[in-house]
């Protein structure tokens, strides 16, 4: 089963890292959060993916063609230009690298990979995400379900505490940080039919997939919800890299599986 990974957006919610880079290559502990997303797949035995490229796709395409050379132990013969490898601590990925242009809609990349899946399920995630979701479990309630599309629901973490106020101005209760138990959300780590590029059978280059497509799916009752209660974060600005950096550094990154 591919994975397809969405890595095309400006990310300019974390300009502070992404005015050189691509948002999926913000490093995390010197590697970036792209590979970190790939290492959890590869952990379940997922390794083939597909990386919808938009916004400086280059560097994506650079670090990959290079990535064998950049993690091996190598003598170079300049005079006779010849390179031996000693060792290398390399992955077990196959990437496919798909330009799917600056600024194409979520929808509009997917519909731009079809090609690729060779009419089989295949995986769906955003490239600045990252979570210990099981995937193993997540493709067995997929298939159990029957469903066109699976997503990985979560319950974000609330930013501020709560308080249950009397009229009189009395706290009743109060409550820190916790979880928003009554709101489940869109967390990626899709796992879909191919029968979802029936949903993309118009010009959606300009069509968010979490719109159109995916209220017609609930529409047609073709989309059930993964609940996923573990750890899961976006990296949508630069404190969450901050936070996701110091979670690397202290060794309690739990999206680590690997």
């Amino acid at each position: 089963m591919k994975v397809v990974i969405f890595a095309g957006g400006l990310g300019t919610r974390i300009s502070e890292e992404t005015d050189k880079i691509p948002k999926p290559m913000v490093n995390i502990g010197e590697k970036p959060i792209l590979w970190h997303i790939m290492k959890t797949y590869s952990h379940y035995g997922y390794n083939e993916f597909i990386i919808c490229l938009g916004y400086k796709g280059y560097v994506i395409k650079e670090y990959f063609k290079n990535y064998f050379l950049h993690n091996s132990d190598m003598t170079i013969d300049i005079k006779n230009n010849n390179v031996e490898i000693h060792n290398t601590d390399s992955e077990s990925f196959k990437v496919t690298l798909i330009n799917t242009g600056l600024n194409t809609a979520t929808a509009g990349r997917l519909k731009q990979v079809q090609k690729y899946i060779d009419n089989e399920d295949f995986m769906l995630t955003y490239g600045d995400g990252v979570c210990n979701v099981n995937i193993n479990e997540l493709v067995k309630f997929h298939k159990s379900h029957n469903k066109i599309a699976t997503v990985t629901s979560i319950q974000q973490d609330a930013r501020f505490g709560g308080m249950d106020v009397a009229p009189n101005g009395d706290v009743l209760s109060f409550r820190e940080k916790t979880k928003d138990e009554g709101k489940w959300i869109n967390g990626g780590y899709f796992v879909l039919k191919p029968e979802v590029f029936k949903y993309l059978d118009y010009d959606v280059s300009q069509v968010m997939w979490e719109d159109e497509p995916m209220e017609q799916l609930t529409q047609d009752k073709e989309l059930s919800s993964y609940q996923h209660k573990g750890f899961w974060k976006c990296m949508d600005a630069l404190r969450d890299k901050n936070e996701l950096e110091e979670l690397w550094k202290t060794n309690n990154a739990k999206w680590k599986v690997w």
